[in-house]
């Protein structure tokens, strides 16, 4: 498997430097698979060019008895994977971590910087491809190859030669097919444990807490462990929300709409006669902590994806401190609104409250089968922002949303139909109900929805 680098930035041969590599020299590194040879086919002022070819050697992956045909023929010396991952973090790892003794500020800066993948497995084809790349700045060209030249009549493969280009600092770049490359081929030759979450979010860094599709990343990454990958996702929640969640804070300062949010699906619970409640996304506890002075709930249960902001709901309710019958209503577990959980079902009421627009919407049709299809509680109090009302917040610029990691921000209208389709599908009537000082115009700052299941009776009653 081959993988280049090219910068055009003059002088170009200062990719050398930044890669402790020198162009004038061929380089061989043993790992423990097989061979990393490097090489500079090109090295000018104006472009330069470092390869790395890697040389696996599969009898050595597989030796011993009773093997098969399959483990010796197979794509994994020639294709891109986790294999070219490991390579790239021990042979240019200096360069990863963006350090550079002769050029420390252009290891800091970004550069006219292209890559390219000599044969990437990708099964999802060329849009997947895009997903991934493409929101970190790249530019990117692929062609697919045929299975066989000599009968196109066979059709394509799953393998691409890929060409990356960007502005783009090199330890981001190599970052980047650090992690996407295995992400990709969606495979790993080594065994995957809790270290490589930690692998995860230190060569994730930043770009991946902002990348659209981080839960997929996370998920193709860490071998489908979902165990592991929810650890992966908590942390990065965890790590980018406590600034932008103080953010959305002092934006909504202005017309205390926390607290009037929180009021309002209190008493919304309360009427609907529920005695064990559901909080989906429960965050630092605010709703818990208000349900819990109510003695008519029973079990109050706070579900979040975050560890850490689980951590802070047991700090600022003191659930240590709390007497033992109080206690003993409360419970707080992780948990994925986008995957079927047993422990969701069987309770009378749930609260989604500011939780759906953090979705990407290609998932919500998860999470409604989750909520509304599996778990199944009598009533749903759903809350999210309305876009129209944005327009009353001084501070917020046209267009723009509350919180920096919103995938969305519905009108009223758009609501409303999203709302009225989930409860025609899964058997729920939906009311409506503003929260906060509404305006003519705009509407309210907050929209919520209560659904409440039909009965059989009544659904029998109205198909007759």
């Amino acid at each position: 498997m081959l993988l280049t680098i090219t910068s055009t930035n003059p002088p170009a041969t200062d990719l050398g430097y930044l890669l402790h590599k020198n162009p004038t020299r061929c380089q061989s590194f043993e790992l423990p698979f097989g061979m990393a040879h490097v090489f500079y086919p090109e090295a000018s002022d104006r472009r330069c060019t470092v390869a790395m070819l890697l040389e696996i050697d599969p009898v050595g992956l597989v030796r011993g008895e009773g093997r098969t045909l399959k483990e010796y023929v197979n794509d994994r010396p020639y294709a891109a994977s986790s294999f070219l991952s490991v390579a790239i973090s021990r042979v240019f790892g200096t360069a990863m971590r963006g350090r550079s003794t002769e050029r420390p500020v252009l290891a800091l800066t970004p550069l006219s910087l292209s890559a390219g993948i000599s044969v990437q497995p990708c099964r999802e084809g060329e849009v997947f491809l895009r997903r991934l790349f493409e929101p970190l700045g790249y530019s990117v060209q692929t062609e697919q190859h045929q299975l066989d030249e000599e009968f196109p009549e066979w059709g394509e493969s799953r393998y691409f030669t890929v060409g990356l280009s960007g502005e783009v600092r090199l330890q981001d770049l190599l970052s980047h097919l650090y992690v996407l490359v295995p992400v990709l081929d969606d495979d790993k030759h080594y065994w995957v444990g809790d270290d490589e979450v930690d692998k995860l979010l230190e060569r994730g860094g930043e770009w991946l807490a902002a990348h659209p599709e981080k839960e997929v990343i996370a998920e193709r990454y860490l071998k489908h462990q979902r165990t592991l990958s929810n650890e992966a996702l908590s942390r990065l929640i965890e790590e980018g929300d406590e600034g932008l969640a103080r953010e959305e804070e002092t934006l909504e300062e202005i017309i205390t709409l926390g607290e009037q949010r929180i009021g309002a699906v209190a008493a919304a619970l309360k009427n609907s006669g529920a005695r064990r409640i559901l909080d989906l996304g429960c965050g630092e506890g605010r709703l818990l902590g208000t349900l819990l002075q109510d003695r008519d709930f029973e079990e109050i249960v706070g579900v979040d994806v975050s560890v850490r902001s689980l951590k802070r709901a047991r700090d600022r309710l003191r659930v240590d401190r709390l007497p033992p019958m109080q206690r003993s209503r409360l419970k707080l577990f992780q948990g994925s609104l986008l995957y079927r959980d047993r422990r969701l079902a069987g309770y009378d009421a749930a609260a989604v409250v500011e939780v759906i627009e953090h979705f990407d919407p290609p998932r919500l049709a998860a999470f409604e089968r989750v909520l509304f299809g599996f778990a199944r509680p009598g009533t749903v109090v759903l809350t999210t922002p309305n876009a129209e009302g944005n327009a009353n917040f001084e501070t917020l610029l046209d267009g723009e949303f509350r919180h920096r990691d919103h995938r969305f921000e519905w009108k009223r209208e758009e609501f409303r139909a999203w709302c009225n389709g989930v409860a025609e599908k899964f058997g729920y009537g939906v009311r409506y109900l503003p929260v906060g000082r509404e305006d003519e115009a705009v509407g309210p700052p907050t929209q919520m929805a209560v659904f409440e299941r039909e009965s059989p009776l009544r659904q029998r009653e109205e198909s007759s």
